[in-house]
């Protein structure tokens, strides 16, 4: 039997494009001699709907596109995901997949495993399988399930998350091949642990698996594609492309398929992950041009290129800001970058602000001496510009703050976070150098500017200011912000890799008390395990402290 991927970038709540999609897929998988075409989780909604599926009529469309689908594709069997009312007691909807042939519905499953963490709050929505269906198409049976159903591989985590695996209760109907239809987001090295569990998966049941991931961007989501076939044995017969629409074509009997090239380098994948996060992000919610403020630093280069190659150096507007404290190598370095990207760079000089503030705040700031208050007036100035910018011409501005910086608060409100999309605001600052090194190299020519990368790294806010004055050396940041934020550890787990200690207690101490900031921030992209985003939840106003001690707080 030949089954095809149908690895497609859906939008969330775009059900004409989203089954108009379906349906091309559909048939070009017909023509390419496919018999079953599979489709990622919830393909007819997209994922994650989140709120939306509180929403009658939402749910209302999602049948209705449910059943153009079927119509529509009536050649050839279809499986795809979609949204399941629930007549009985329970969560209103299943997160479920259908299973059609021949223009009619053949078999409807449940998903198992409903994910609460991290991003993930399916059990807020979704009712539970209750059973596992019987299914098959012409002499071949399958097994259905739905991406977290196969993540319960206990073998491969010593703890569990679940009580159940639901491929142990599938396979007990000994079907020829297990499909699982997922939307797993990217994140560093996830693809690696998804074929390793596919793999196991195949292995321990002697059973041929075929996983089709989605692809794309849904608000700080980025899902990676990458949908994969293993035989048996779980040797690697057939894999889409990353970060891509694909639509891949299957001999399950011959076990023979295209195995296309992925990124394995880190860097690579970051890169690719942040330009298709950016370029859906603004084409989703209807921006074609952008607008980054362009200060002469690495952050706003990176920024700006990954720009430059999501949507296009036309519609990218590098906006120049330089104040009295500004020096001429960072202008400079902002025009060397706009040139080497081919963008538009407009220079808006903000001393005559600057004065008017003093002047305006003089009688309220009477014999108070200048501080952080003045510098911050700065950064809100150039927030405001570029505010009125976007405004002007309809364009997202791109905040260009790095996850170093947010962690510990090194950012102004209503400044430099002003914006509608947060591009690296999940790349530690050390990735973001190293980032900057591979876009010059995929290049193969200088676009960040040399003089950028080697400077000190400075907001330039006051006389002589460098990042280092109050802040550790990035490489000893980002590695305590990697332990504490990503890896959970306690602060005397911190001191113990070599932090000297009244550094790890003063960034502790700074990443829980800047949660405010991290509040109103603009949404960021995720492509580490732990971002700041909807997937980390912690209050504003609480007293807990970190400790060396594991008693703290009783």
């Amino acid at each position: 039997m030949k089954v095809a991927l149908a690895q497609i970038n859906p939008t969330i709540g775009d059900f004409q494009n989203n089954v108009a999609k379906i349906v091309d897929f559909g048939k070009r998988a017909a023509a390419a001699g496919a018999r079953l075409v599979v489709f990622p989780e919830l393909a007819i909604c997209g994922y994650p709907p989140m709120d939306l599926l509180l929403k009658e009529s939402f749910i209302k469309a999602n049948l209705e596109g449910l059943q153009r689908v079927i119509a529509e594709l009536a050649e050839l069997a279809v499986l795809v995901g979609y949204v399941e009312p629930n007549p009985g007691a329970g969560r209103p909807v299943f997160n479920a997949c259908a299973l059609a042939d021949g223009g009619q519905l053949r078999a409807v499953q449940h998903k198992t495993l409903l994910p609460t963490y991290d991003v993930f709050d399916e059990d807020r929505y979704f009712e539970p399988a209750r059973s596992y269906a019987h299914c098959a198409v012409d002499d071949w049976s399958v097994g259905l399930s739905i991406c977290e159903d196969i993540w319960n591989y206990r073998e491969l985590y010593p703890r569990p998350r679940y009580q159940v695996d639901p491929i142990d209760s599938i396979s007990q109907f000994e079907p020829r091949v297990l499909i699982n239809i997922s939307a797993s987001p990217f994140t560093v090295g996830k693809q690696h642990i998804r074929h390793e569990l596919v793999r196991n998966q195949a292995r321990s049941h002697n059973i041929p698996v075929v996983y089709v991931n989605q692809v794309g961007g849904n608000d700080e989501l980025i899902f990676d594609g990458r949908s994969i076939v293993v035989n048996a044995k779980g040797d690697l017969i057939a894999r889409a492309s990353s970060f891509e629409e694909d639509l891949l074509i299957v001999d399950l009997a011959a076990e023979r398929g295209e195995i296309k090239d992925c990124p394995e380098d880190k860097t690579a994948n970051i890169y690719q992950a942040l330009v298709l996060g950016t370029r859906d992000y603004m084409r989703k919610c209807g921006f074609e041009k952008t607008v980054i403020g362009l200060s002469g630093g690495i952050d706003s280069a990176v920024t700006c290129a990954i720009a430059c190659q999501a949507v296009g150096r036309d519609n990218v507007l590098g906006v120049a800001m330089p104040s009295p404290y500004s020096s001429k190598g960072s202008l400079d370095d902002a025009k060397s970058l706009a040139h080497n990207l081919g963008i538009e760079l407009k220079e808006i000089p903000i001393a005559l602000t600057m004065s008017a503030f003093d002047s305006m705040l003089a009688p309220a700031f009477s014999n108070l001496a200048k501080d952080v208050t003045e510098e911050n007036i700065q950064a809100r100035i150039r927030g405001t510009i570029l505010m009125s910018l976007s405004n002007k011409y309809g364009s997202l501005v791109l905040t260009t703050g790095n996850k170093s910086e947010l962690a510990v608060g090194y950012c102004t409100l209503y400044g430099d976070m002003c914006g509608g999309l947060a591009v690296i605001s999940d790349l530690p600052k050390m990735m973001v150098y190293e980032l900057a090194k591979f876009i010059n190299e995929e290049s193969g020519r200088e676009i960040i500017p040399s003089s950028t990368v080697d400077k000190p790294p400075s907001a330039e806010l006051r006389p002589n200011q460098l990042d280092q004055d109050t802040l550790p050396p990035y490489v000893v940041l980002d590695g305590i912000i990697n332990a504490y934020v990503e890896q959970k550890k306690r602060i005397d787990e911190i001191i113990a890799l070599g932090y000297r200690p009244e550094v790890v207690r003063d960034v502790v101490n700074r990443i829980d008390r800047n949660e405010y900031k991290r509040h109103q921030a603009a949404p960021g992209l995720k492509v580490t395990a732990q971002s700041f985003g909807f997937g980390w939840r912690m209050p504003i106003a609480q007293r807990f402290k970190e400790s060396s001690s594991v008693t703290q707080g009783k």
